[in-house]
């Protein structure tokens, strides 16, 4: 009985871990959609959102570092700092900002290319943005906190030992992920499906050329996707920097959540939630039940392997759309 309550514990948390990867497989899916092709730069896209957040909060003067160096001056920080709120907002902005110049520098000089090379460049970008944020803000470890609730949620804690008379531990950060996740997939479901620029964007992926014919802009169209990609990555990047330190791993992240989209699929925003749960729920299971047994450490692979499967016998993922090509 009490490996059943370990157990129930174990799934409880993979739903949630699984929502953090999930939180970073949609903004893959709205490149995606938009555009064709996979968007390598996502998980740094994250990793910049929080180092910019952090930065704002702190009050740090940006590209202090290089200032210094060059000019022998010895400024950090500004004399004030900025609440959540507000810093948020702000971050954002940014990421509308870079959404508008990946645009106006990258995505309109390759209208009408095949998808590998906007994948090399989303590639470029990914070191851009790296290299950016390591010079503007720096390359140390920041804690981040906007005030998300932390640590074992002790309601839920007592209320399984009353039940069950084991006691759950469940992180409360981890919490508050699946419900801001739960708001923001029903958001980005209902724009895709029922407005006219969620058609849109579907139209472009399709075809860049015929999409200009029709009169849709693709410039409007790029600038939209990638801010909402961007603000995504900002909801990923504060979930997971407040859970581990914002550092330059969590661009990593990205490598997590591919296997998620070959599982949900490229073009399905459920697709990229119940992917995620998934690959959350089984990679902790996978190493409650075998992990002993083959000397553990398989939440390092599981996933990998899992999507491995899924590409032999269903390429699409889950949710994908079959695509046939008639010759």
């Amino acid at each position: 009985m009490d490996q059943l309550f370990y157990a129930s514990e174990v799934f409880i948390n993979g739903l949630m871990t699984g929502v953090m990867y999930s939180l970073v497989a949609l903004g893959f899916v709205l490149i995606f959609k938009a555009s064709g092709v996979f968007n390598y730069a996502q998980g740094v896209m994250a990793l910049f959102a929080a180092l910019t957040l952090v930065g704002i909060m702190e009050g740090q003067v940006p590209f202090s570092h290089l200032i210094n160096a060059t000019f022998g001056t010895h400024l950090s920080n500004f004399s004030w700092t900025v609440g959540p709120v507000v810093a948020i907002l702000l971050t954002a902005g940014v990421m509308v900002l870079l959404a508008i110049v990946i645009e106006k520098l990258v995505l309109q000089h390759l209208v009408g290319q095949e998808p590998i090379i906007l994948f090399m460049a989303t590639i470029g970008l990914a070191y851009f943005l790296e290299g950016l944020g390591d010079v503007m803000w720096g390359a140390d470890i920041k804690t981040l906190d906007v005030g998300l609730p932390q640590g074992i949620s002790d309601t839920i804690e007592q209320a399984t030992a009353n039940w069950f008379g084991y006691g759950f531990f469940i992180d409360r950060l981890d919490i508050w992920a699946t419900i801001i996740a739960a708001l923001l997939v029903a958001a980005l479901v209902a724009f895709s499906q029922y407005t006219k620029q969620g058609r849109a964007m579907r139209a472009v992926a399709d075809d860049h050329q015929a999409a200009l014919s029709v009169g849709i802009s693709l410039q409007f169209i790029w600038i939209m996707v990638w801010s909402i990609a961007g603000f995504v990555a900002l909801v990923a990047g504060i979930m997971w920097g407040t859970k581990s330190g914002v550092q330059f791993s969590l661009s990593l992240i990205a490598l997590k959540a591919l296997p998620v989209l070959m599982l949900g699929g490229f073009t399905s925003i459920p697709g990229a939630i119940v992917g995620g749960l998934i690959i959350g729920v089984g990679e902790k299971l996978f190493e409650f039940f075998v992990g002993p047994m083959v000397g553990g450490a398989t939440e390092n692979w599981f996933a990998y392997v899992l999507a491995l499967i899924f590409l032999v016998f269903r390429p699409q993922g889950l949710f994908g759309e079959r695509i046939i090509e008639r010759v």
